[in-house]
């Protein structure tokens, strides 16, 4: 009996029977249409994206290095071991983590990652002071669930914003998300300095001076896991669909890494060499302005925020020229300018002429400019290996960068520390200690840059 349709509308029948996210529906305009942050799904996650990494970044970079140096009396290479218990957490917990977002749905570690680190940020506060060693181990555990909370989030959130968005608009998803990350780490400099400046004073006598911070963190946590319980879908069919799929899969352990040893080796020895050079300046950063320049911290912090402000207005174009020339160009070039401005700045660890903010500065911007191309296409990449372990791979990417990170960042403090008096010795002054971890970081960008060479190439269309 003849039914009046075409072939074609009852081949896309059968298509939107068997997957409905394949055949968009006329009647809605698509993320084909409609920008990216214009989508309510994708405007929600990158809110609680933004105001968990502001709290992240306040925590670990802006409050925790000067709190516990000014107020605790740790020395460097302490502080370099407690941001490397974090480190070390979120490393171990992020594969793991990614595989059971893949089993019990996204939404659920998204909510829970931030909860966990308001109670640790003020716990940390509670710790009995001149308790020894205990002092120490207790802050260096409380860091380790800070990573555990963060390993929870971000594979998760990762994963949400690639099933949000179709293919196409993957490594522009990524990229917003990427600037979260950046301007996160940049408003929480300024933030969390002013924070103790302005009331540092009236704390000081209960819980320091620079505590403020740490109470500034708990609150953007606070706000970023109910704004994820309360918006973000239940995903309730997805999570039965994915627990489904993995029932005949591995568990949520670290097995997950060794599996991904064997399927993606060199994406994971990229992650870790190119990391361990970002972590070499992560715990000594706000330090070096104090050290260097004898800028405050609400002036640090005013001096990053502009160039991540200038970062955020390119985003979009870097994203699309991203997609103009590839995702594996993008990561190549990135990377290269990346090379380019940390030259510029470790230059002043032999240079005493370089060593001012200008330079600082100028070789600033293309850091950033490599990082806002790099980094979406970089996690696009990985996304697209395999979408039935799409959490997992991007969990267990992640855990070698933060393996990475974790070795840097104590090398990193400890040349800033020990190098110092070598370079009196040896005529360039202490700030050939404190330029160390520049190079340090120069050294393994370098060599990350010249594995994604090797690495990273064009697909083919049709490839897997």
């Amino acid at each position: 009996m003849a039914t009046g349709r075409t072939e074609r509308e009852e081949s896309l029948d059968q298509l939107s029977t068997a997957n409905p996210q394949l055949v968009p529906n006329p009647l809605e305009p698509g993320p084909v249409t409609t920008k990216l942050w214009r989508i309510p799904g994708v405007r929600r996650l990158l809110t609680i994206a933004l105001l968990a990494e502001i709290g992240y970044a306040v925590l670990n970079i802006s409050a925790m290095p000067v709190y516990l140096k000014f107020d605790r009396g740790f020395g460097e290479s302490v502080i370099g071991l407690v941001v490397v218990s974090f480190l070390l957490s979120e490393a171990l917990f992020k594969s793991p983590m990614g595989h059971l977002a893949d089993r019990v749905g996204r939404k659920r570690l998204i909510v829970i990652g931030p909860a966990m680190t308001v109670l640790t940020a003020v716990l940390t506060l509670a710790v009995p002071r001149h308790w020894g060693y205990g002092e120490t181990i207790a802050i260096m555990g409380l860091r380790a669930l800070d990573g555990l909370g963060a390993a929870m989030l971000w594979p998760a959130a990762f994963a949400l914003m690639s099933e949000t968005v179709e293919d196409r608009k993957r490594q522009q998803a990524m990229s917003l998300l990427n600037l979260c990350y950046l301007v996160g780490v940049a408003l929480a400099l300024p933030l969390g300095g002013i924070a103790n400046d302005l009331l540092g004073r009236w704390l000081d006598p209960w819980t320091g001076s620079r505590s403020p911070s740490l109470y500034f963190a708990a609150g953007l946590f606070l706000v970023a896991a109910v704004m994820a319980f309360r918006t973000l879908p239940s995903e309730r069919e997805k999570r039965a669909q994915r627990s489904a799929a993995a029932a005949a899969g591995e568990g949520p352990d670290l097995s997950t890494v060794v599996t991904s040893l064997h399927t993606i080796p060199q994406y994971l020895l990229l992650a870790f060499v190119t990391f361990a050079g970002i972590g070499f300046p992560m715990t000594i950063i706000k330090l070096f302005a104090e050290d260097q320049f004898k800028m405050s911290e609400s002036s640090f912090g005013l001096l990053v925020l502009p160039a991540v402000l200038a970062m955020a207005f390119l985003n979009a174009p870097m994203s699309a020229l991203g997609d103009r020339i590839g995702r594996a160009r993008a990561v190549h070039l990135g990377m290269g300018l990346c090379v380019l401005g940390l030259l510029v700045i470790a230059s002043g660890m032999v240079i005493p002429a370089a060593r001012n903010s200008l330079f600082l500065a100028i070789g600033g911007m293309p850091v950033g400019l490599g990082f806002l191309l790099a980094i979406p296409a970089w996690f696009a990449s990985v996304a697209e290996i395999d979408p039935a372990k799409r959490a997992a791979n991007l969990g267990a990417v992640m855990t070698a960068q933060g393996v990475g990170a974790m070795i840097g960042a104590p090398i990193g403090s400890l040349l800033y520390e020990r190098l110092g008096p070598v370079g009196e010795v040896i005529g360039l002054g202490p700030d050939f200690g404190r330029y160390a971890p520049f190079a340090g970081c120069l050294l393994c960008i370098t060599i990350g840059w010249l594995l994604s060479l090797r690495i990273l190439h064009e697909r083919r269309p049709g490839t897997a």
